[in-house]
């Protein structure tokens, strides 16, 4: 099995506004990542994640503490971009190019802390939660969009399951929206890799997605 990757120690144990760089780049955990469930031979491959075989991700650690709505927010996944000038725009993707020697296709940042202290289950959880998020655009027919070089288009995904609990108590599952029935069948099937509680918010769902 591969080593699961730990943030560095420097990002521990602080507020985040007393560290003096409280993001940093995590190329290792971009290398577990990949060969722990995107690769053709990763050990706990997971295919909806095929796509991402040829996207560039760029992997951070940060100390600095994240909440939305009175929940932690632990990971975020998302397409690199900011909202400003000229000059805000180029200083952050100047910053983001120095980081990882390209602009990425997605950027996904964790909590050092809560890395830390999760057990492998929940780090695994919230690591492919993000991952989800990355996802292969599609056309207004439903098919994968691709890029005139061949290339996956890609874009940010949101929740496979958006029902209220009163409707399928009422009607039952099959009654629900979308993928609904999928959703309860695999909690009734229970976890394939492991039980695991992500005990923190996901900052790409608190975006709206």
């Amino acid at each position: 099995m591969l080593t699961r990757p730990r943030p560095p120690g420097r990002l521990l144990g602080g507020d985040g506004a007393t560290t003096a760089r409280p993001f940093e780049p995590a190329p290792d955990l971009r290398d577990w990542a990949y060969a722990s469930f995107i690769s053709e031979d990763a050990l706990l491959l997971n295919e909806e994640h095929a796509h991402l075989r040829e996207a560039q991700i760029g992997f951070m650690w940060t100390a600095v503490p994240n909440a939305r709505g009175g929940n932690s927010v632990v990971g975020q996944a998302e397409i690199p971009s900011i909202q400003g000038g000229k000059w805000a725009r180029g200083r952050f993707f100047q910053q983001v190019e120095e980081w990882f020697g390209l602009i990425p296709d997605f950027l996904i940042t964790f909590d050092a802390g809560f890395a830390d202290e999760a057990d492998d289950a929940t780090f695994c959880a919230i690591v492919e939660h993000e991952l989800y998020h990355c996802a292969q655009a599609r056309t207004p027919w439903g098919d994968l969009k691709f890029r005139k070089d061949g290339s996956p288009a890609f874009t940010m995904r949101g929740h496979d399951v958006e029902e209220f609990v009163g409707i399928v108590q009422r009607y039952g599952a099959g009654a629900a929206a979308g993928r609904t029935s999928a959703f309860v069948a695999a909690a009734v099937a229970g976890p394939t890799i492991a039980a695991a509680e992500i005990a923190g918010c996901c900052g790409t769902c608190g975006r709206g997605l």
